[in-house]
């Protein structure tokens, strides 16, 4: 059983296996739970943290010749991944998903899907009972609407899964600014991605300078 509470509860990129599914033209059309700019924008952080991290990311589609292509911004994060295309509606139920995870050896699943109730609460649900240690980025998801979205987190909670938000993502991973190997890259990402963080953030770096120009 995934532990819950305690250290061994919070995400570690080492274990940590991202598999981002249907963020599709088509998908967005009906996307009324979310402002769809938001959920481009945090899916899009979220990608570029797990290849800070060198987390394994998965891109995937579903009928990808009438849902249209994935969104660009997040291909661009994986230029060389063609997104696995399925018939599928449950990610889970499509070995060409569930090998490469499985393959990885990784538990610690971290998803995020267009729409919340139904693409990301299938295969979140299977897994749980394959014993999976499940993440639900809620903010890089989204439902036809708000009841949608929510009644769909609080099924997948409910059933063993944990709500987390993208930047909640950026931070277990990072855990210590110590880590300076990821903490620069990470800085970027909260710079492009992180929205009122990411002005603080430029203040910060400002102010710094500024102690640094007058040799405090």
């Amino acid at each position: 059983m995934p532990a819950k509470t305690g250290l061994d509860a919070l995400l570690r990129p080492e274990d940590s296996i991202l598999v981002l599914i249907d963020h599709q033209p088509y998908q967005f059309t009906n996307l009324n739970s979310h402002e769809p700019t938001m959920i481009i924008n945090n899916v899009i952080g979220l990608a570029k943290t797990a290849k800070v991290f060198d987390v394994p990311t998965i891109l995937t589609t579903v009928i990808e010749e009438r849902g249209g292509y994935i969104i660009k911004g997040l291909q661009d994060v994986f230029p060389e991944q063609k997104p696995i295309d399925r018939t599928f509606i449950n990610t889970w139920e499509d070995p060409q998903v569930t090998d490469i995870v499985k393959k990885s050896g990784r538990k610690q699943l971290v998803l995020a899907a267009l729409y919340t109730e139904i693409c990301l609460a299938m295969p979140a649900i299977q897994a749980l009972a394959e014993g999976y240690d499940v993440f639900i980025v809620t903010d890089a998801s989204g439902g036809v609407s708000l009841e949608a979205h929510d009644m769909a987190v609080r099924r997948m909670v409910a059933a063993g899964a944990v709500p987390i938000t993208w930047l909640a993502v950026l931070g277990e991973w990072q855990r210590d600014w110590a880590r300076e190997k990821t903490a620069a890259g990470v800085a970027a990402v909260v710079l492009e991605h992180g929205g009122a963080s990411a002005v603080a953030l430029a203040w910060e770096l400002q102010l710094l300078a500024g102690r640094a120009g007058a040799g405090v």
